[in-house]
């Protein structure tokens, strides 16, 4: 009889931001890995992830790091600024500075999602209670004391208390007894007393704490005292960042005086190269960890002594808003910085405490208030009783406790507990420890060791199940079967595609290849998936159960997604080793769904799908495809006899119409083509994904047959917003407005704008292909926004190639139209012709810059110049509009 698989329980003491990262790394990953837990938060607090760091409601207190570094995620920066997009705040950017309270919200949000999505797997229990001690238990586990005399046995346990509490050891005895001294000024209450008075305050400490507590209690006729050793207020960050640049070479086995050299000399060249210190400081931050590892106790010592105070507020700045802030406090004399020891302090008979300053300076205040920060020793009574059982110890200089890889070290040296640790009690031996940033690498290590016991090994059976090509998928039956539903709704540009990726990772967390596939979805054909979020979590998918095709596919998309794939060398690659992949087949090759490799031409393109033909066997998909391929290549009888063959075997087959609908217009027969393609909207396309764009199609027609009502009806049925928006909002609604006014088929202004409020602003002006980009600049150009053009083309600028060589000259081409430069315009979109291919789609997509060049020639009076055009045009293909304009032209 086979044992019933027994849950694990793993404690995790603190609810604040430590014990939030780790709680959420360990429910994504055992989610992922499909590994049985109960997990219990211990935390008195009423709400898990604020703790005491962003509890405060004060809207002046903002976070020291911009928000692109304060992300859960290390591998996923931008998550937090989406958050606060999603919850209210639009406009946000990577470099702006949130209040704490704000990011509290976002922690105790993201634990909650996290704790959601791992449901069935994760079993979470919150108690609201102190941790008091934890001692050994039976069979290697531990037992965890409550201060309400409760008792809590797990299997693990990680501590994350957050930083320890100030000693106060600074304050002479008459001060630390006085009622006018404030020893933990964050604890709910405490500043009740200075609030209410208006007697002047000194603050003990000029760091971040005293920095917020002076604009909390600021006010007009108090004058805030601060003093510290070195009078040193923290260093403001940068309004716009310079920029980065590397670490200075050579910092390895380097003693300190060395270090202290190098870095002196790596901040002069920040000077030099960027007139600011700060990058020179900030390309620290990744290797400060091993540095302060590799020095001796003795130089560790010397840094604290001697460096410490000056290294801290350069490290640890003040936001810009901050920093403005606290300087009209200061200009204003109601904060005055000291220098000085305190040597002691006395009440006097008015009641306000005279400190008494080393130099004999004497302060006076109506209160005292310690901002030192966070105590070096771990004083409380969980840590307490660690040590005096001999299972945890001091760390080095008696900062924290002695770790191993986050392990608690007991009296012999030895990890033999299930005891973990991250953040601030690891100061003494990572130094730089207590900030999101380092906090939640080391919450995501914590949660990769915690769960590898738990892992259930990956079986490499023959009987895995397969995607609708063959191919083996390493997740279990149902998630592929959901996945084989949205490939096959991709394959046939059908809706429900994105539905079903994500069904099928809802029911498997750790299915690399269905996050992949939503990340291509969100990135290519504008669905509603945060793209970031679904390729991180395909990337630690892949990492931990994946075989080679998948890890190589989610390469693939990683690749398409930051733009460093536009020669396609990485797609392509996947398919010469995979050829049978569809999804990575309809991804190279543009058609209706991706737009496909920018640099593939119809050549290359056609090798391609010949070359992976032994792999489907005459499947309708690889069928559809090639006919798209034919008629790219002009070859139309045969592209429309592979599409209907296409059709026979599987009528709802958007590709294989798609190609049809590009034989009927280039072949000039569009009132049959209209026709038929109307028809089979009407019927097997109801379901069809991009019906608007078969209604583009449509309208195509009904534009070359000079039928301006029935453009205008086709718009309002099928293509106006609130029908279609988004990418495909860009792409077939405002190009065929764009169209239908340049060749006098909508008489009035057209309703460009309507189309672009359907659109996020991110998609217009920051496009991610250049294909995207295009279309955005055609509605731009409709809505006649030329400040837009001009934001799209900057992003251009210094976006991939294509964008650069492309879509910059576009921009600029358009805008010069909008503002009736039409000579200008016309020799802008007549030189783009040759390399306008590279932005992927179709001829008949691109033709919107042909028609526009022939409106600017007209417009310009270069009437012989649009006559060479227009017959070019009905050489190609038979118009009655082309006709029409031909006839117009003055002669």
């Amino acid at each position: 009889m086979i044992p019933a698989r027994t849950r694990h329980t793993l404690a995790i003491v603190g609810a604040g931001a430590a014990g939030a990262l780790t709680a959420i790394q360990v429910c994504e990953t055992a989610a992922r890995r499909r590994a049985p837990l109960d997990l219990v938060l211990i935390d008195p607090a009423p709400e898990a992830g604020r703790g005491t760091a962003y509890a405060t409601p004060d809207p002046r207190h903002r976070l020291n790091v911009p928000a692109g570094g304060m992300s859960c995620y290390p591998d996923d920066p931008g998550h937090l600024t989406r958050w606060l997009c999603r919850h209210g705040e639009p406009t946000v950017t990577a470099d702006d500075f949130i209040t704490r309270y704000r990011f509290g919200a976002y922690l105790a949000d993201t634990l909650g999602q996290a704790i959601v999505r791992a449901h069935g797997v994760v079993r979470v229990r919150r108690v609201r209670a102190r941790a008091e001690s934890c001692a050994d238990a039976a069979d290697g586990r531990v037992e965890v004391r409550l201060a309400d005399g409760g008792r809590l046995s797990a299997d693990s346990a990680v501590l994350a208390t957050g930083p320890a509490p100030g000693s106060g050891a600074w304050a002479p005895s008459a001060l630390r007894t006085s009622p006018r001294f404030v020893a933990a000024p964050w604890v709910p209450g405490a500043l009740d007393g200075p609030l209410a008075d208006t007697a002047d305050v000194l603050l003990v400490g000029t760091g971040l704490t005293a920095v917020d507590l002076a604009l909390t209690l600021d006010r007009p006729g108090r004058v805030l005292h601060a003093v510290s050793r070195g009078g040193l207020l923290p260093q403001p960050h940068a309004l716009h960042p310079a920029g980065s640049m590397p670490p200075p070479e050579g910092l390895t086995g380097a003693s300190l005086a060395e270090l202290r050299r190098a870095v002196y000399r790596h901040a002069g060249r920040a000077l030099r190269r960027h007139g600011d210190w700060r990058p020179a400081l900030d390309s620290l931050r990744p290797h400060t960890a091993q540095l302060w590892g590799s020095l001796t106790p003795g130089e560790r010592a010397e840094f604290l002594e001697r460096d410490g105070a000056l290294w801290n507020t350069h490290r640890h700045r003040m936001a810009p808003a901050t920093a403005e802030a606290l300087a009209r406090v200061r200009a204003s004399r109601r904060l005055r910085v000291h220098s000085g020891r305190i040597a002691e302090a006395r009440t006097e008979p008015d009641g306000t405490v005279a400190v008494v300053l080393a130099d004999g300076r004497t302060l006076r205040a109506g209160w005292v208030i310690d901002c030192t920060g966070p105590g070096r020793h771990l004083d409380d009574p969980l840590w307490h009783a660690l040590v005096d059982a001999g299972a945890a110890v001091a760390g080095p200089l008696g900062m924290g406790v002695a770790t191993r890889d986050g392990r608690l070290l007991d009296a012999h040296g030895r990890a033999a507990r299930p005891l973990f640790t991250l953040g601030a009690p690891r100061r003494g031996e990572l130094w730089e420890t207590t900030a999101v940033p380092e906090i939640r690498v080391q919450a995501a290590a914590l949660a990769r060791e915690l769960l590898a016991p738990l892992t259930p090994p990956v079986r490499r059976s023959r009987r895995r199940p397969v995607d609708g090509h063959g191919l083996a998928l390493s997740t279990h039956a149902d998630a592929a079967a959901a996945y084989r539903t949205g490939l096959d709704r991709v394959l046939k540009v059908r809706a429900g595609a994105e539905d079903a990726f994500r069904r099928a990772v809802a029911l498997d967390p750790g299915f690399a290849l269905g996050h992949a596939a939503l990340a291509l979805l969100g990135h290519e054909c504008g669905a509603e998936v945060d793209v970031p979020r679904a390729l991180a979590e395909a990337q630690r998918s892949a990492r931990e159960r994946a075989d080679d095709r998948e890890r190589s596919f989610v390469d693939v998309v990683t690749c398409r997604v930051h733009g460093t794939d536009a020669d396609g060398t990485a797609l392509l690659g996947h398919l010469d080793a995979h050829p049978g992949d569809a999804l990575a087949l309809a991804a190279a090759v543009p058609t209706i769904a991706f737009s496909g490799v920018s640099d593939l031409d119809d050549a290359y393109a056609l090798q391609l799908v010949e070359r992976t033909s032994p792999a489907y066997d005459g499947h309708w998909f690889h069928t559809s495809l090639l006919a798209f391929l034919r008629q790219g290549q002009g070859r139309f009888h045969e592209a429309g006899e592979l599409a209907h063959r296409a059709l026979a075997a599987e009528p709802a087959s958007g590709h294989a119409v798609h190609a049809l609908a590009h034989v009927h217009y280039e072949c000039g027969v569009h009132e049959s083509g209209r026709d038929w393609l109307d028809a089979w909207v009407s019927g097997q396309g109801r379901g069809a994904v991009h019906r608007a764009h078969f209604s583009w199609h449509i309208a195509l027609h009904e534009l070359a047959l000079d039928d301006p009502a029935a453009v205008r009806r086709r718009w309002f049925a099928h293509l106006a917003p609130g029908r279609v928006s988004g990418v495909r909002a860009l792409v077939d609604s405002g190009s065929l407005l764009w169209r239908a006014r340049l060749s006098g088929s909508w008489p009035g202004q057209v309703p460009a704008t309507d189309v672009l409020d359907s659109v996020a602003r991110e998609v217009v002006e920051r496009p991610a292909t250049a294909f995207t980009a295009l279309h955005a600049a055609v509605a731009l150009a409709a809505a006649g926004d030329t400040a837009a053009l001009r934001r799209l083309r900057d992003h251009a600028a210094g976006a991939d190639s294509v964008q650069r060589e492309v879509i910059v000259p576009l921009c600029e081409a358009f805008a010069a139209l909008v503002e009736e430069r039409f000579h200008e315009a016309a020799r802008g979109l007549d030189a783009l012709l040759p390399v306008l291919r590279k932005v992927g789609g179709s001829a008949a997509q691109r033709e919107v810059v042909e028609e526009t060049l022939l409106y600017a020639l007209v417009a310009d009076g270069r009437c012989d110049a649009a006559r060479r055009l227009l017959d070019s045009r009905l050489d190609r293909k038979p118009a009655p509009r082309d006709r029409r304009m031909l006839a117009a032209l003055p002669r």
